[in-house]
């Protein structure tokens, strides 16, 4: 009986040895690891992961600003150059802020964040219909903790493929 248990006991162990988990890969825009499964065909990517990996899908701000520094310009610039190589694709703007302030501070400031890049975007041509925003403040932090370089995680706008 003792022979039975240890042997399911050993292949349990096997099988969960034998488990895989999706590969993880630092954001190209400074903004952590983000977790990115490996495609089921060669070429057979969505477009949210298509366009992680040839934009980044967010940027970072400044302690209680709203304005865009060169490297958030930058990864928008490439942001217009895939939604014009990709022209059937709309995008949500989310804006984010770090746990200092209040809930309806963070909420505006977060709505300041993404206009900001959806008006660079509009600016670099791309139509605003095809681009929405909404705030979460603080509500959704990244990175847990009360330290800049939280905090730093935390204020972002994340952009999502609807």
């Amino acid at each position: 009986m003792r022979f039975k248990l240890l042997s399911l006991f050993a292949v349990a162990l096997l099988v969960a040895a034998c488990e895989t988990t999706p590969e993880t890969s630092a954001n190209s825009t400074g903004g952590g690891n983000v977790v990115v499964p490996p495609p089921t065909e060669p070429g057979d990517l969505s477009m949210q992961e298509d366009m992680l990996l040839k934009v980044g899908d967010r940027i970072f701000f400044a302690f209680d600003r709203s304005d865009l520094n060169g490297e958030s310009q930058s990864t928008l610039r490439k942001m217009k150059d895939w939604m014009e190589d990709n022209r059937r694709v709309t995008i949500t703007i989310e804006g984010h802020c770090d746990e200092r302030g209040t809930r309806e501070y963070n909420l505006a400031l977060g709505e300041r964040r993404a206009d900001a890049a959806r008006d660079y975007l509009v600016a670099l041509g791309i139509s605003g219909g095809r681009i929405t925003t909404i705030s979460y403040g603080k509500e959704r932090p990244a990175v847990l903790g009360s330290s800049e370089g939280s905090w730093a995680q935390n204020r972002r706008d994340v952009f999502v493929v609807n």
